[in-house]
């Protein structure tokens, strides 16, 4: 048997270039590092080596820049991934939180955290955590519960098994997720004689699992019985690449879609069968016909508590449920009807054998009506007060083109946008599984890296802004652009609107509510400037939307804040989400709060 002498980590860089899709690219594009001790003598050298093989990206945060290579990956629609490297200790354990939000939206990611010495010799080394009772215990078992799969390098041949199994489980459209391999330092260094056959170029297929006709036949004839159904359409249907088959079949028999989150820009928003959002943040029309409906049949979609409206928005009496989904565990929530399939696969069974039903029109004008009420809320304000998240949205929307994507994460945009926002096919790209702050500008990056031919406009408050803005400098030294529409309400906006809605005084929120000696003045315009961005204040939505203009022929970002109320002038859409309210108070809002809230779980359908 023919073998290389290798490191164990040039070894798996070696094997990692060589992983193809079935379009022939690298599935591994490339990897993002931050070196330090644990990972910088052994990957560092190996992927140095390597070169442009496998290229070797330099970040400024390990949360970020991990948050940068889920984005890409989302974008890509999972057919792709990238890997993210880190030192032993805080790098490591900087992970967590973007393994969570992988793992939450099931994307795939390949983390390479270094660990201590498998061998011990300087136990304790740096950094390293000692666990009195567990001496096989390291920081990065923080990393276990967050991951889809975990494994911990002890001996160089282990990447034998250890490399396919990861890649096995991010190629898997069930499983998908982060895959962690803890990779000891000392194993990094080490050599051994691996296999030449191991380095042959291997091509990753992503199954499409046909549905079993049995459970077909039952979701055809829950439709055949259904007077009112109505489709909501989850991440599961971009992923799958459905999105044709979706709105071919909602055509032919006259059924609205909705769109999660997750799912928004899978149908355009001018479809005259596209409803809008479900649930909390969902739309006129969708929450109507939802609150109507005999039969929902998610495709693609976990039913999470925004969805559903925490399980009073599917209120129809006698109302089925059925979820189509690759994942059996998805598929059974609620008490659904489940259909485990490919969502493409199980749209073309379902087409195949339910014939020529057709079901009565549900729009009468609701779309319509929809559409020229948001207008109004959308529009330029005519005062002199600070704009709305709503009229900022407006006025993104007004200078849009096809090739414009909005994306963001945390706060209040992301429901607003949902709400709101008219995407064109593919035109949306929002992180709300998890609701990470922090993901918007590093997310922002890796949507433009996998989409370069998109607009991306980034939308991100200043409470996430401060949370994580680094990756706007590893953005100006690659030259990547995108632009950023900074709102800025002096706080955390969302969330003291939320604590008031439950009765709650404003608190530790806004600024102007917080125990601080002093208001902070922050320069948004010179903290991004002093990063190379080009930056600039909008001094009104006019301004603004000449501003989102100008910024499409630079090759950096470009950030424009804007001052924005933190409070709602007016609501529209939405439904009952289920925040708990304090049983007993001394504030009167508490408690006529609590009675509402007592009123709303009542109507909570539990299957």
């Amino acid at each position: 048997m023919e073998t290389i002498r290798l490191t164990a980590a040039q070894a798996m860089v070696r094997w990692l270039s060589v992983q193809n899709n079935e379009a022939g690219a690298r599935f591994i594009e490339g990897v993002w590092a931050i070196f330090g001790h644990g990972n910088v003598a052994g990957l560092g050298e190996a992927l140095h080596r390597i070169g442009d093989a496998l290229p070797t990206w330099r970040g400024q945060n390990e949360q970020t820049m991990a948050h940068t290579a889920i984005a890409w990956a989302k974008t890509r629609r999972r057919r792709q991934a990238m890997a993210v490297t880190t030192s032993i200790g805080p790098g490591a354990t900087n992970l967590v939180t973007a393994a969570a939000l992988a793992h939450v939206n099931r994307l795939p990611v390949l983390f390479i955290p270094g660990d201590v010495f498998a061998g011990r010799g300087p136990d304790p080394v740096l950094q390293q955590l000692e666990d009195f009772d567990d001496a096989t215990v390291s920081v990065n078992d923080t990393l276990r519960p967050v991951s889809r799969f975990f494994d911990r390098i002890t001996r160089p041949e282990q990447l034998l098994s250890a490399l396919p199994r990861a890649l096995a489980m991010m190629t898997d459209p069930a499983g998908c997720g982060p895959a962690t391999i803890a990779f000891p330092q000392d194993v990094q260094a080490e050599a051994w004689d691996y296999p030449a056959s191991f380095f042959t170029p291997h091509i990753w297929r992503i199954r499409r699992p046909e549905p079993d006709p049995r459970e077909v036949a039952d979701v055809v004839a829950l439709l055949k019985a259904a007077r009112r159904p109505l489709i909501v359409a989850g991440g599961g249907v971009i992923y799958s690449g459905a999105e044709g088959e979706l709105a071919a079949f909602a055509r032919r028999h006259n059924i609205p879609v909705a769109e999660t989150q997750a799912g928004k820009g899978a149908i355009a928003w001018d479809e005259p069968l596209n409803f809008g959002a479900p649930g909390v943040t969902g739309t006129g029309p969708a929450n109507e016909v939802a609150a109507d409906a005999d039969l929902v049949i998610g495709i693609g979609t976990r039913f999470q508590d925004f969805t559903t409206g925490s399980r009073t928005l599917f209120a129809s009496p006698g109302r089925r449920l059925v979820s189509i989904n690759l994942a059996a565990h998805d598929a059974m929530k609620h008490g659904a009807v489940g259909l485990v399939a490919d969502a493409r696969q199980a749209i073309r069974a379902i087409e195949a054998a339910l014939g020529s039903v057709t079901f009565a029109d549900q729009d009468n004008g609701r779309r319509a009506a929809w559409f020229a009420a948001t207008d109004t809320l959308c529009a330029a304000p005519n005062h002199d007060g600070l704009p709305s998240d709503a009229q900022v949205i407006g006025a993104v929307q007004r200078v849009a083109t096809p090739a414009t994507l909005a994306m963001c994460a945390a706060g209040t945009m992301p429901g607003m946008l949902q709400v709101l926002w008219r995407a064109s096919a593919g035109g949306y790209h929002m992180e709300y599984g998890y609701s990470c702050m922090g993901y918007e500008i590093a997310g922002a990056l890796g949507v433009k890296l996998a989409a370069p031919e998109r607009e991306v406009i980034c939308f991100v408050g200043d409470g996430s802004y401060m949370m994580a803005n680094s990756e706007l400098a590893t953005a100006v030294m690659r030259r990547v652009p995108f632009t950023v529409v900074l709102t800025d309400n002096r706080g955390f906006g969302c969330i003291n609107r939320l604590q008031m809605s439950t009765g709650g005084a404003e608190f530790n929120n806004l600024y102007a509510s917080t125990n601080i000696e002093a208001q902070p003045e922050i320069d948004f315009v010179a903290h991004a400037a002093s990063m190379g961005a080009y930056a600039e204040r909008a001094t009104g939505i006019a301004d603004l939307e000449a501003r989102i203009v100008a910024a499409r022929d630079r090759d950096r970002p470009t950030v424009i804040v804007i001052e924005t109320t933190p409070y709602h002038d007016r609501d529209v859409g939405g439904h009952w989400w289920d925040v708990a309210v304090p049983e007993v108070s001394a504030r009167a809002e508490v408690r006529d709060a609590y009675r509402r809230y007592a009123e709303q779980t009542a109507r909570r359908v539990m299957n």
